[in-house]
């Protein structure tokens, strides 16, 4: 895995965060840089960590079955992005149909530290499995590059500058991109698990 894979690996997974800051500046008029540079830095902080610690904690577990890690490592990759990725295109698919069905959108609240927390850890989770994903890559023939600390802050990097434009274009677009977003980050995210299967097998 490259540092081309990183990037577009992180720009896949940071759709359901892009999506979230959409709403969140729909829910507010007129948001201020400040707030908005916010609401990227906590995304960009979660989506950075998450990956860290399902790479480490998985490291753990893979140097006392290195052996089976390396010749299962390219199928693990495949099978945890592609139920990443096709849950996400569920979860658009049916966005898409309720909003066609008519169904009234949720009504948004103020924007408090603690949502924006924990709006953060709920679109990072699937970053805590990649990071399985990351320590497999790794421990792989083909190897990790960059090493699993800079494609942290890379994963970080992207949510972030995603994000605080995303921001302002929630108020312009409205929520029709925001299941979009979903949508082709699960794409994304399946192809990438089927990239790293080829390379694995070929």
């Amino acid at each position: 895995m490259g540092v081309f894979d990183i990037l577009v690996l992180a720009a896949a997974l940071s759709m359901d965060a892009v999506a979230v800051s959409m709403t969140d500046g729909m829910s507010e008029p007129s948001m201020p840089l400040k707030k908005a540079l916010s609401i990227g830095g906590f995304f960009g902080v979660f989506q950075a960590l998450m990956p860290l610690i399902g790479y480490f904690v998985t490291g753990l577990v893979a140097s006392a079955f290195l052996g089976v890690f390396e010749r299962a490592s390219a199928w693990v990759s495949f099978a945890l992005l592609a139920f990443l990725g096709g849950k996400m295109i569920a979860d658009g698919v049916r966005e898409l149909r309720a909003a066609k069905e008519g169904d009234a959108p949720e009504e948004t609240k103020t924007l408090s530290v603690g949502r924006l927390a924990a709006q953060a850890v709920a679109t990072s989770v699937d970053a805590l499995a990649v990071g399985v994903t990351l320590q497999m890559a790794a421990i792989s023939p083909a190897g990790l590059f960059p090493p699993v600390g800079w494609s942290a802050l890379i994963i970080g990097a992207v949510t972030f500058a995603l994000c605080v434009p995303a921001v302002y274009l929630g108020k312009l677009i409205g929520n029709r991109l925001e299941d979009k977003a979903r949508l082709i980050g699960g794409v994304v995210l399946v192809g990438i698990g089927l990239k790293i299967l080829l390379e694995g097998i070929l």
